[in-house]
């Protein structure tokens, strides 16, 4: 069953072209320089290297992990940006479109040489946490029938017309 492909495909390239445009033109609209785009692409792909390392470091394969490439869709951003004369809709409306479509291509060259994370979460399972650091399951529905709970949960309703009556009585 390989259908994560395509959906970590879908999914992925909506988050990271919207990530990308909001993130670039936020960084444009407050400098104004056309060139941002391309800058802030860099800065997040040197956060998912870093990220990279880090998995490397866990003892997880190279290849584990995909680094997503948003430089090339930056600067057709930026190009778009410098082309409209500044004009912060068009380069929302336009780049925003010229990132949603560029970005899932590079995006897809990438995901084609990763190996199957089904297979590799097989052969490397998560390191084991330390108990300190092991979560604790909620305990949903627990206390769904305890007095303390239906008292707190009373008075938590009654609270705010008690406190509505008590600030009308105050104004007389």
């Amino acid at each position: 069953y390989t259908d994560w492909a395509w959906t970590s495909f879908v999914v992925f390239s909506i988050s990271q072209s919207t990530m990308l445009v909001v993130g670039a033109i936020y960084y444009m609209l407050f400098t104004g320089v056309p060139g941002t785009a391309t800058y802030y692409a860099t800065i997040l792909t040197i956060y998912t290297w870093v990220a990279k390392g880090a998995w490397f470091a866990l003892g997880y394969p190279y290849d584990f992990i995909v680094t997503p490439v948003w430089i090339p869709s930056a600067m057709l951003l930026d190009l778009t940006y410098w082309a409209t004369r500044r004009n912060k809709h068009a380069a929302i409306i336009i780049g925003g479109t010229l990132v949603g479509l560029s970005l899932p291509i590079f995006n897809m060259i990438n995901l084609l040489l990763v190996r199957d994370p089904l297979e590799m979460a097989f052969k490397y399972p998560r390191p084991t946490l330390p108990p300190y650091m092991t979560p604790i399951e909620p305990q949903v529905g627990k206390f769904y029938n305890s007095p303390v709970a239906l008292g707190s949960g009373a008075g938590a309703v009654l609270s705010v017309p008690i406190a509505a009556l008590g600030a009308k009585l105050n104004t007389w």
